[in-house]
């Protein structure tokens, strides 16, 4: 069974602190970030670029062109 937190007022968390990393390490996990989003998009348009060429040797299988041995 779930709890919950009666008294937890908005007031509460506003005057809670909020510790942020240096700059140095936001920085440092931005940069990986932005890494990662390239990777992403790099391996989306390999992605595609397969599906791609897939569909085209099912054509060609299909259409009777290419035949397997």
């Amino acid at each position: 069974m779930a709890e919950s937190q009666v008294n937890f007022q908005n007031g509460d968390l506003l005057r809670a602190p909020i510790r942020l990393p240096a700059v140095e390490e936001q920085t440092a996990i931005a940069a990986i970030l932005s890494d990662m989003d390239a990777e992403i998009a790099a391996l989306k348009t390999k992605l595609a670029k397969a599906r791609q060429i897939k569909q085209g040797m099912m054509q060609e299988l299909l259409t009777g062109r290419i035949r397997l041995i």
